[in-house]
């Protein structure tokens, strides 16, 4: 038997988790992204990626398809402060990553206004920071909105609990190619590739519609994501 020391990270961690189940009026929606266009861009672009260039990964096309739906729909980039809801003009949006120290979450300042391949830049030093301890506190504080992906550890589904005082957070799944009607086959079947993405939001700040809106334009985005990558 042992003891593990509780960092302050941790113990921060731990109190708005228990905050965000206590106070916050939380429900989820989950919706099954058709992502093959996206998959190709992503080969085709790191094929031609040269020495030293960051290559793209699929996260940062979600952070591409989040930060657009926010635009689009911005009642998902608000907080409730109590006696009022604080809407925003910027979409800060934070990445969940797992260091040494624990679960810390990156901030991509106006995720909304750059383009992929400078959000791209943003996340990798971020991380490189991260991992070194080196974050300062603006880098990981004050975000509006939050990414968590666990696609890369094989997980399809999670409810994922909103960071206070945020709207909402968007959770990745893997993807899994399924079989699905297509009349051009011989068969009458083709093969499709599909993400889960599942939205836990506020209800206070998101009503059930509203989310349904705003996971619709994640949809949208991951689906046909070459109108929104510059």
């Amino acid at each position: 038997m042992w003891d593990v020391v509780v960092t302050n990270v941790k113990r921060v961690i731990a109190e708005r988790l228990l905050q965000s189940k206590q106070t916050v009026s939380q429900y989820y929606l989950t919706v099954q992204c058709e992502v093959d266009t996206m998959l190709e861009l992503h080969s085709n672009n790191n094929s031609k990626a040269r020495d030293g260039e960051y290559k793209i990964s699929v996260n940062d096309f979600v952070i591409n398809a989040a930060a657009a739906a926010l635009r689009k729909v911005p009642e998902g980039n608000a907080q409730w402060m109590g006696d009022k809801i604080r809407m925003y003009h910027a979409a800060d949006i934070s990445i969940a990553v797992q260091t040494e120290q624990g679960l810390i979450t990156l901030i991509v300042k106006d995720a909304d206004r750059k383009g992929l391949k400078e959000r791209t830049s943003d996340v990798k030093e971020l991380a490189t920071k991260a991992r070194e301890n080196a974050l300062a506190s603006k880098e990981f504080m004050g975000s509006t909105f939050t990414i968590s992906n666990l696609g890369m550890f094989g997980v399809s589904n999670l409810s994922a609990i909103v960071n206070p005082p945020q709207a909402a957070i968007l959770v990745v799944g893997k993807s899994e190619q399924r079989v699905v009607p297509d009349e051009s086959e011989p068969s009458g079947f083709g093969t499709k590739t599909f993400m889960n993405v599942l939205l836990s939001s506020e209800h206070r700040l998101v009503g059930g519609a509203v989310g349904a809106q705003w996971l619709s334009q994640v949809r949208s985005c991951l689906k046909d994501p070459v109108n929104i990558i510059m």
